[in-house]
């Protein structure tokens, strides 16, 4: 298959969310298959509700400037499928991708044939083996893993990372990981294994309990992310203080401090200094959140803790009127989520991306605030029309956002730079 053919052929296995299959056997026996590549390297594993995806790219960011030979394995991916699999902080070719998936395609259908596999593994299992085959073909030493949903029955799990990093806990997926914060903490916690290190992030005490008590069944002392003294010091590293962060936002300090306490596990292993963690905070870079582009501003706050991060930063930096954009899949909390977004705009253009999980303008026209001026509000059918309305109304060189879905994000940032030149 060539990139065209594979990116089809994975899409063909349908949403990745909701024809997912939660569980490590269909994983565990195509990466047997594949003769174990996750074997190959030592690995970190980030779970959590927000924040995972910041932190492994501080994570990277910091282990490239090191010079350890770093792969990191992400999602959802914004524009292309390649964005998920990087190795020393570039995605991989698009001939490369389609190559490995051509790989694992026939190493599944050929299970599937032999009766090992009821049905071929699913778009996310086929993309998560072709990142681990990847990162054992350019031999790096060292893997960074997002897990993409819950952490207990995820695909990357069957890596069996030697370090587990859980970031801040909130409710998101209820449908799939429990109704509460101690039963979504408790499938995230689930990465956790015999011989862990572990470093817990920022936590409310529902999560830390159920946390803690999962290390404790292990007798394992897990690291709590390092808090910071005055004046910016790292407390357990003298001397080493807190850059301005390459991640926009108050609350990346947080996940800075889970990607630091990651790094003092990886110094038992490789040689890391204070100037490598300063420069690679500095320069980390994770498309799509808080990232600006003239007057856009892109932040895929697709549950309340991402809402509220935004909101934050909109409250302290942006004091213009504001064009939002919204679009938001149908299985997120929405009414908590406009709640706290919506005040914020001047202008509300409502609209769908291509998901199919992704709620109609109309459906999202009952979250609007009975207050808010009507004339102000517009619904479109797709992401392009959204991005014309948007530059249409907006204002002088007010900030138009894009929010509420980070495919939504992903579909405006690769229109935007032709509809600019337009």
């Amino acid at each position: 298959m060539d990139f065209q053919q594979a990116s089809t052929y994975l899409l063909s296995l349908g949403n990745e969310v909701t024809t997912m299959k939660l569980g490590l056997e269909n994983i565990g026996k195509l990466l047997a298959a594949l003769g174990d590549p996750q074997n190959n390297y030592l690995k970190v594993q980030v779970a959590g509700t927000n924040g995972k995806g910041s932190v492994c790219a501080f994570l990277n960011s910091i282990c490239v400037k090191a010079g350890i030979k770093t792969g990191m394995f992400t999602s959802p991916h914004l524009i292309s499928m390649t964005e998920r699999v990087q190795i020393n902080g570039e995605d991989i070719s698009e001939d490369e991708f389609a190559r490995l998936s051509t790989r694992v395609r026939s190493v599944s259908e050929d299970l599937v044939a032999a009766g090992e596999l009821e049905s071929v593994p699913t778009y996310f299992e086929q993309v998560t083996a072709i990142g681990l085959l990847a990162f054992a073909e350019a031999k790096v030493e060292l893997a960074i893993l997002e897990t993409g949903l819950g952490g207990r029955l995820d695909a990357t799990t069957a890596a069996n990372a030697q370090i587990a990093a859980i970031t801040r806990i909130d409710l998101d997926h209820q449908q799939y990981l429990g109704e509460t914060i101690e039963e979504i903490a408790a499938e995230k916690a689930a990465i956790i294994h015999e011989g862990s290190l572990v470093v817990v992030g920022e936590q409310s005490p529902e999560a830390m309990a159920v946390i803690l008590e999962r290390c404790r069944v292990f007798d394992i002392t897990p690291q709590l992310a390092l808090s910071f003294e005055k004046g910016g010091n790292l407390t357990g590293r003298e001397g080493l203080s807190l850059p301005p962060l390459g991640l926009a936002g108050r609350h990346q300090v947080e996940n800075a401090k889970v990607a630091i306490g990651v790094v003092e596990f990886l110094r038992e292993r490789f040689s890391i200094s204070d100037s490598d963690v300063r420069d690679g905070l500095k320069t980390a870079r994770h498309p799509g959140r808080l990232e600006s582009h003239g007057r856009f501003l892109f932040d895929g706050a697709h549950n309340i803790g991402g809402a509220k991060a935004l909101r934050s930063f909109l409250d302290e930096f942006v004091h213009e009127p504001i064009t939002m954009v919204f679009g938001s899949m149908n299985d997120k909390d929405v009414s908590d989520v406009t709640t706290i977004l919506f005040p914020k705009a001047n202008m509300l253009i409502l609209t769908r991306s291509e998901n199919s999980r992704a709620m109609s303008a109309d459906e999202l026209t009952a979250f609007v605030p009975d207050h808010f001026d009507s004339s102000a509000v517009f619904t479109t059918d797709t992401a392009l029309d959204a991005l014309e309305k948007a530059l249409e109304v907006s204002t002088g060189n007010c900030p138009i956002l894009v929010t509420g879905s980070l495919y939504l994000v992903g579909e405006v940032r690769r229109l935007l730079p032709k509809k600019l030149k337009s």
